[in-house]
């Protein structure tokens, strides 16, 4: 459509969907403003476990759209397999001792819908990846071949190249920003400054923060996100490739011979304090770091290195929350828990009902009017 040359969008938030949608955007020549609160991958982007996935059971339609998320991912990765950000080793989870069932019927729902996996006796593990503890694994596990993981704040360093040559404006450290509506329609965003930023359609797509952030606009989006960890362990000798979602700690390699870790078992252990920070016993980080040094061959000492807390972006029912307000014309959302898997195809398919107004059929079931 030709006047796509001057649409302006201006979008909310600094993480994986706000970027990715982004640049798909302004590969197709719109003219984009891009505000963060605070940095770029500042909130949930920046601490995401980011396995690429659609393991287990879901709804067709989120089980389509998260295969759609990793073929993307697929794509990039073959223009340059060497991306020390991006691989495919495989995924691997197993259940607690006596949920020996519970594993057997995952394995029966993926193979029922054609989702590659394996079901591995412990001993068995080996011959299909590397560097993993077979005596931790009490009794089966789930080897899926075609998952993988990202590190999404290099994924958002390298969007954010193509977002700057093609033009692309950044506003950091716009604190807490508004939508502005005219005439019931969104026509820019407004920064906790005060400095406005006039947009043909707005995007709101800040993570945990969403529902409160349309709320002001009469839309109730119900927010269940948890607060969670993860933690970025110092270097150590490793082969292990694939990500592990296990009882007790959920494991992936990351950048420079590091792990990346997380689980939930620990959430009743942070503190969240009334500058809106957060903190939790270190003692309890190194326990975690405990937990997976027994999933890795030869039980590496694990020592953190860093770690972050925050809310997790989970809506109140679990599906992602897609699209435009039907109340607010102009105004788009992105609010999911699988931000990371569906970070590319989603950025594409949100830039292009954006551009064209024409709604795309795999978001059909995930528009925030079902909550209304």
């Amino acid at each position: 459509m030709s006047s796509t040359a001057t649409k302006h969008v201006a979008i909310i938030g600094g993480g994986i969907l706000g970027v990715s949608t982004a640049v798909h955007l302004l590969r197709e020549g719109a003219s984009v403003t891009l505000l963060t609160e605070r940095g770029l991958a500042s909130e949930a982007t920046g601490r995401s476990l980011s396995w690429l996935n659609s393991a287990g059971e879901r709804s067709t339609p989120y089980h389509q759209l998260r295969l759609a998320g990793v073929d993307r991912y697929r794509t990039l990765f073959a223009a340059d397999p060497g991306r020390e950000w991006l691989q495919f080793g495989g995924g691997l989870m197993w259940n607690a001792e006596g949920q020996r069932e519970t594993t057997e019927a995952r394995h029966a729902f993926e193979k029922s819908v054609g989702y590659d996996s394996k079901l591995l006796a412990p001993e068995r593990i080996a011959a299909f990846t590397p560097g993993i503890d077979a005596g931790a694994v009490p009794e089966n596990a789930i080897f899926n071949p075609g998952e993988g993981w990202v590190s999404l704040p290099d994924l958002v360093d390298f969007l954010m190249e193509e977002f700057h040559e093609r033009g692309g404006r950044l506003v950091l450290n716009a604190g807490k920003s508004a939508v502005v509506v005219d005439g019931g329609r969104a026509v820019g965003v407004e920064t906790a400054a005060g400095e406005t930023y006039d947009a043909d359609a707005v995007l709101v797509a800040c993570g945990a923060a969403t529902p409160a952030v349309v709320a002001p606009l009469g839309v109730d989006i119900p927010n269940g996100s948890p607060v969670s960890m993860l933690v970025l362990t110092k270097p150590v000798e490793h082969s292990v490739r694939a990500v592990m979602n296990t009882p007790r700690a959920a494991v992936r390699p990351n950048p420079g011979s590091t792990f990346a870790l997380d689980h939930d078992w620990y959430e009743e252990h942070i503190t969240e304090h009334a500058d809106g920070s957060f903190s939790i016993p270190e003692d309890v980080v190194q326990e975690l770091a405990d937990e997976a040094s027994k999933l890795i061959a030869g039980n590496p000492e694990l020592k953190p290195g860093s770690w972050k807390i925050g809310y997790k972006p989970i809506p109140g029912d679990g599906e992602p929350v897609l699209g435009e307000l039907g109340q607010v014309p102009g105004c788009f959302v992105a609010f999911t828990h699988s931000g990371a898997t569906l970070g590319l195809v989603v950025g594409e398919l949100l830039a292009g009902e954006i551009l064209t107004g024409d709604s795309h059929p795999m978001l059909a079931t995930f528009r925030p009017g079902r909550f209304s």
